[in-house]
């Protein structure tokens, strides 16, 4: 259950996050009216606010998830639009010195110039799916690797604990090689 959680987690909360980046980057309105509500959520402790988060969404699956995403949101979000902004101005003089539209630049030059960049962040995203959904089975699961580490701690049975720390630890690695294959794949297909 923890894994199907996390995935869904990582799947939804990156692919939400660069899309708003995306927006961001693309509509500088947007971006001056939402950047310091960013920052300040960026700023909230979100394992704080996770019992609120699972009191809104249900204490089900979906509870879980939304904990999980709102760990990764905000920061994918700052990084992939810090990563958009920061491609080599000169290039996109350049591009402009050809006519080219704000959607060239963005889908010939900034976008695959931070693929990169965007695999680190869903690397990232894989630790911080997992604390999310962790914290979230911590306060409302009957299952899964949270709630076996949180019974293992209080019934001190540090195998329990033990064993969970394991396989979460696996099941990360796991994912960290799936998402650099991929990247290696859409890399490959660049070149």
């Amino acid at each position: 259950v923890s894994v199907i959680e996390t995935v869904l987690g990582i799947i939804i909360g990156s692919t939400l996050g660069i899309i708003i980046a995306i927006l961001l980057w693309y509509f500088e309105l947007v971006q001056k009216i939402l950047n310091p509500f960013l920052n300040v959520l960026n700023a909230l402790p979100k394992t704080a606010l996770a019992p609120i988060m699972i009191i809104w969404a249900g204490t089900g699956l979906s509870g879980i998830v939304v904990v999980a995403i709102s760990i990764l949101l905000i920061i994918t979000v700052l990084s992939t639009y810090n990563f958009f902004i920061n491609v080599d101005e000169e290039k996109i003089k350049m591009m402009k010195s050809f006519s080219a539209s704000k959607l060239q630049i963005f889908t010939k030059l900034v976008f695959p110039s931070n693929i990169r960049n965007i695999a680190s962040v869903i690397k990232i995203n894989i630790g911080m799916s997992w604390v999310g959904v962790i914290v979230g089975e911590f306060l409302v699961s009957k299952e899964g690797l949270g709630y076996l580490i949180m019974y293992g701690g209080q019934v001190f049975k540090l195998d329990l604990v033990m064993m969970g720390v394991l396989v979460l630890a696996i099941c990360a690695f796991l994912m960290n090689v799936l998402v650099e294959w991929i990247e290696k794949i859409i890399l490959k297909g660049r070149d």
